[in-house]
């Protein structure tokens, strides 16, 4: 939880609603997370989020499961109810689009193939809230394909003939070829971030008008957005998909639309 914005986030709208409340880190290994999930309750939270690498795991370690989350296969908001239970939610996919339409509103669906990079649990929000809002075709490049073979299977299982068709694995040494004729570019991995190895990737066969998405936000602009805003390339950065994905959950916990 080193790199989260997540506690200034919700402690700026804590404190412009004046909330008596706080929003803490906790960094907690995966073999700890079902004791800690289930102690929300009676610590007195009324929720939390859960980022990597639990996203998964935590699906089955709440009470009810959205079906948005059960959708995606992943959560990542908790919600404490009056009864002492927890709502397990995504709002993952949510804040990808959001953001994505507010950055660049010309931006359309059906432009093109969508190019993924990334099995994890935010990539399984992006691909769900690519095929609801339209998109024709994902193409998905993960450096473990069986990790993207088992996120494939998952989808499919959930979705059914939503996604027959639909998301199609690319092997990670093909992933620039990938680019040619894609409207999107998603970084949905980890590469990029500070503290982690860099993304390589050559931009060269990307069309022009296709927009670049990278969800990384620490550092705000990644190597990869620097490329393609050289390139000229619409970009849209990571910070604003946290903006957005945190506004559901913040409603849910205190009531208040921030």
């Amino acid at each position: 939880v080193d790199h989260s914005r997540s506690p200034r986030l919700h402690g700026f709208w804590l404190a412009q609603h004046r909330i008596d409340g706080a929003y803490v880190p906790f960094a907690t290994p995966p073999r700890d997370l079902p004791r800690a999930i289930r102690a929300l309750p009676s610590l007195g939270f009324r929720g939390g989020n859960v980022t990597l690498p639990h996203k998964e795991q935590a699906l089955g370690l709440v009470d009810e499961v959205s079906r948005t989350a059960q959708r995606i296969g992943a959560v990542n908001t908790l919600v404490v109810r009056e009864d002492g239970s927890i709502l397990g939610n995504n709002t993952d996919g949510f804040g990808f689009l959001a953001h994505l339409q507010a950055s660049q509103p010309q931006w359309q669906p059906k432009a093109g193939p969508a190019v993924l990079l990334g099995a994890g649990g935010a990539a399984r929000a992006i691909i769900v809230a690519l095929l609801e809002c339209g998109a024709p075709s994902i193409m998905l490049a993960n450096r473990t394909r069986r990790r993207a073979e088992e996120l494939a299977e998952a989808l499919g299982a959930a979705l059914g003939d939503e996604i027959a068709g639909r998301l199609q694995i690319v092997p990670w040494h093909h992933r620039e070829q990938a680019l040619d004729g894609a409207g999107l570019l998603v970084n949905a991995t980890q590469l990029g971030m500070k503290g982690q190895s860099p993304l390589e990737l050559d931009l060269a066969s990307l069309p022009q008008t296709a927009t670049v998405y990278d969800i990384v936000y620490v550092p705000l602009e990644t190597p990869l957005l620097a490329a393609a805003r050289a390139r000229g390339h619409p970009t849209v950065d990571g910070l604003g998909m946290l903006l957005h994905q945190a506004r559901p959950g913040f409603a849910a916990w205190f009531g208040i639309e921030p």
